[in-house]
């Protein structure tokens, strides 16, 4: 059941994808550009395109010198005009960018403008959260009222992957003090998990790249910096500005394995927060890409464009379903080093004397 909805979400991507490539090349007399439709799909918005001819607005929050502004993307008109004196640039250096324009239509900077924007990944984050909030109280209802009985319906998926987490990462990467962290690293591979999984529902409210936005898996990372920093023992700090066993000519007088301690502190949380957003990124990037591939040659020639749609289509629906794993894989694998890191800086170390 679960392989034939996965073929129908990939087959309404290719085409909700397809017919809005198909319209972009169609515009004007302008060359169909595959990289710019490319990273117009994974970045940021003020709006949610759901084909060229639909958009959904959304809402417009500025606070201009403490004074604060309230209206709705569709009154930039894509950008192509001001209102109430701001306007959204599309072309550098305020591509994507609400900015303040003088009465001339230039920009105003003198203005002191916060943007509070609710964008695509700030609406997507927030539908994220109440999907998980829904799924997790409908579990926790189910297990008050089946009290030792059997999973049913939601629960009896869920429940695999809560006792995965706990049996398989968790405890054997943090050992006995696991369940004070359990809640954490529980949220976190639920969040990465169906944030990607509505990362590619090629339909609205779908479809946005949040797991792929280096903000979001920065603030993952951060909450896994924060929590071993303060989670760590003496015994980890001490490995870290004193480290046991090392010769003291590394350490004196230039402190070469301090350096490399602390730098090796900041690169754990850096290299989550890069994973996960290339890995996300890329899968979007490819799954675009081949279908681009379609009206590339088809501007050449309508033979070679749907001689060339086969083997894209293909190509991308093998994608989709490998995406489909990337999903589980990515939040596996951030909650994994995650534990394991918080492991590390929990464990307690016990130096035997070295006799003599």
């Amino acid at each position: 059941m679960s392989i034939k909805i996965s073929r129908i979400v990939l087959l309404i991507s290719v085409f909700l994808i397809s017919t809005n490539l198909k319209a972009k090349a169609e515009e004007g007399e302008k060359k169909f550009n595959a990289g710019e439709m490319i990273i117009e799909h994974v970045i940021d918005q003020h709006e949610w395109h759901i084909s060229t001819h639909l958009t959904v607005p959304l809402p417009i929050i500025i606070i201009d010198n403490g004074k604060p502004v309230f209206f709705m993307s569709s009154r930039f008109h894509h950008g192509a005009e001001a209102y109430m004196g701001y306007k959204l640039g599309t072309e550098e250096p305020y591509k994507g960018k609400i900015y303040k324009v003088k009465a001339d239509g230039t920009p105003d900077t003198s203005a002191s403008l916060i943007d509070l924007s609710i964008t695509k990944n700030v609406f997507a984050l927030f539908f994220g959260i109440l999907v998980i909030c829904i799924i997790m109280f409908s579990v926790t209802r189910s297990y008050t009222k089946r009290q030792g009985m059997a999973p049913k319906g939601l629960q009896s998926l869920i429940e695999p992957l809560i006792v995965f987490v706990k049996d398989d990462i968790v405890k054997p990467a943090i050992g006995k003090h696991y369940r004070k962290y359990l809640p954490l690293l529980l949220t976190i591979f639920f969040f990465i998990l169906i944030n990607n999984l509505l990362g590619l529902i090629p339909f609205f409210p779908g479809g946005a790249n949040l797991t792929g936005n280096l903000a979001v898996t920065g603030v993952l990372a951060i909450f896994t910096f924060l929590t071993i920093t303060f989670s760590g023992n003496k015994s980890y700090w001490t490995h870290i500005f004193n480290a046991p066993g090392v010769p003291w000519w590394l350490k004196i007088p230039l402190p070469l394995m301090l350096i490399v301690e602390i730098v090796g502190v900041f690169t754990k949380p850096f290299v989550l927060m890069v994973r996960l957003f290339a890995n996300i990124t890329a899968g979007h990037i490819i799954a675009l890409g081949f279908i681009s591939l379609i009206f590339i040659f088809g501007s050449m020639s309508a033979v070679a464009g749907y001689s060339v749609s086969v083997v894209s289509v293909v190509f991308y629906v093998f994608m989709g379903l490998l995406e489909l794993l990337v999903a589980f894989i990515q939040a596996y694998v951030f909650t994994l080093l995650s534990s394991i890191y918080i492991g590390m800086a929990i464990e307690e170390h016990h130096h035997k004397e070295v006799e003599s």
